[in-house]
C-alpha cells in the first residue's frame, strides 16, 4: 500500500510541485497502525516531490488503543507534530454501544500518554445524542476535556447511514433510534460549555483552544486547494474534485497496472458557489460578502439577502435569530447552527 501512494504521488507531483505544502494528513482507516518505516517513506516521498513547508501541519489520525508510549516516540521521529485521536467517549456504555474496540481506560490513560510524550498539539473526537447518553454524561466527557487542557475538540451527533448494521438494527427495533430534540440540546450544552472554558468556536463541530485550530481543515472550508492520495482519497485543484477508488487491492492493482483509479467532476460556477455558501457558513468568520459579489456577481448577492430576508422576517415574528447579517457579512448564530444544512 505505501509503494502505490508513493507511486501514485511520484505521478501527481509535476501537476502540483509548485504549490507549497502547509498541511499534510494521514487519516482514514486507520494510518497509525503503519510503522515508523512506514511512515518515513510516505514522508520522504512527499518531500522528495514536493515543496513541503518547514512549518508544516502534519498529523496522524490515531485510536485510544494504539497510543502507546514506543508510538507516540516513533511518531514524533518521524516528524508527526499533531494527532487526531478518535476517543468519541470516555464511557464505557457509550463505547460498548458504538462498537469501539478501545476501552474508557485506555481513552482516558491514551492522551494522557499523549501529553506526557510532548504533543502540544492533538485534537480528540467525541460523539454525542447516542441513545441513552445523558446530559450529565455528556457533560462529563466535555469537563474532562476541559479539565485536562485538551486543545482541540471535534465534536460530532451521532449519525445512521442507511444499509449499515446500526440502520438494520435500529429499523428491526432491536436498537432505539437518535433523538433528534437531545442531540439539539447537547449541541446547544457543548457550544454554551465549551465557550465558557475559553475555547473558539471556529466551525459548526470544531472547538479549539486559541492558536490551535487545525490547519488542515481550515483548508477545506474556505475553499483551498488540496491533493489526496490513496485509496477513497480526494482532491480539489480549483476547478475539479477527484476521488479515488477506496477498495484497497482495486487500487494497488490499478497503480501497478496502469489503470484508471479514480473518477472525477468538473464543478460549474452554481456548483462552486453553493459549496461556498454551505461552508462560509460553518465558520465563525461567515460568509463574506464582499468575496461573494466579487465572485458570483450582485445580482446572486441580491438573491441570496432576498432568502436571508425570510429567515429575519421571521425572527421578526417572534421565531429564533438564526443568523446575524452585518454590512459585509453573514454569520450563523447557535441556534442557526442547528439548521446550518437547511440554509
Amino acid at each position: 500500500m505505501v509503494n502505490a501512494i508513493a507511486r501514485e504521488l511520484t505521478e501527481r507531483a509535476s501537476i502540483w510541485r509548485a504549490n507549497s505544502i502547509e498541511t499534510l494528513y494521514f487519516g482514514g482507516g486507520t494510518p497509525s497502525l503503519l510503522n515508523q518505516e512506514e511512515l518515513y517513506n510516505l514522508l520522504i516521498a512527499v518531500r522528495n516531490q514536493f515543496n513541503l513547508s518547514p512549518t508544516a501541519e502534519i498529523t496522524l489520525e490515531a485510536n485510544p488503543d494504539d497510543l502507546s508510549s514506543p508510538a507516540l516516540d516513533s511518531w514524533q521521529a518521524a516528524g508527526i507534530n499533531r494527532l487526531s485521536i478518535g476517543i468519541q467517549s470516555f464511557h464505557e456504555t457509550d463505547l460498548r454501544w458504538m462498537n469501539r474496540a478501545h476501552t474508557a481506560v485506555e481513552a482516558r490513560e491514551g492522551f494522557k500518554r499523549v501529553q506526557a510524550a510532548g504533543f502540544e498539539n492533538f485534537s480528540i473526537d467525541l460523539i454525542y445524542g447516542t441513545p441513552g447518553l445523558s446530559d450529565e454524561a455528556w457533560m462529563d466527557n466535555l469537563e474532562f476535556a476541559i479539565s485536562n487542557k485538551v486543545p482541540h475538540l471535534s465534536c460530532y451527533a451521532l449519525t445512521v447511514e442507511e444499509k449499515t448494521a446500526l440502520a438494520h438494527l435500529i429499523k428491526s427495533g432491536r436498537m432505539p433510534d437518535t433523538d433528534p430534540e437531545q442531540q439539539s440540546r447537547q449541541f446547544l450544552l457543548l457550544m454554551e460549555t465549551l465557550r465558557k472554558a475559553g475555547y473558539e468556536h471556529y466551525e459548526i463541530s470544531n472547538f479549539a483552544l486559541p492558536g490551535y485550530r487545525s490547519r488542515h481543515n481550515s483548508s477545506y472550508w474556505s475553499g483551498k486547494l488540496y491533493l489526496g492520495a490513496g485509496p477513497g482519497a480526494h482532491s480539489f485543484d480549483g476547478q475539479c474534485r477527484r476521488w479515488n477508488i477506496s477498495n484497497n487491492a482495486l487500487y494497488i492493482k490499478a497503480i501497478e497496472t496502469g489503470e484508471n483509479y479514480f473518477e472525477e467532476e468538473v464543478l460549474t460556477n452554481e456548483n462552486r458557489r453553493h459549496e461556498y455558501i454551505m461552508t462560509a457558513l460553518r465558520t465563525a468568520e461567515g460568509l463574506d460578502l464582499g468575496f461573494y459579489t466579487l465572485h458570483y456577481g450582485l445580482e446572486e448577492t441580491n438573491a441570496l439577502m432576498e432568502r436571508m430576508n425570510h429567515y429575519q422576517e421571521l425572527t421578526r415574528k417572534g421565531g429564533p435569530e438564526r443568523l446575524v447579517v452585518s454590512r459585509d457579512r453573514i454569520q450563523l448564530t447557535d441556534e442557526g447552527k442547528l439548521f446550518a444544512d437547511g440554509f
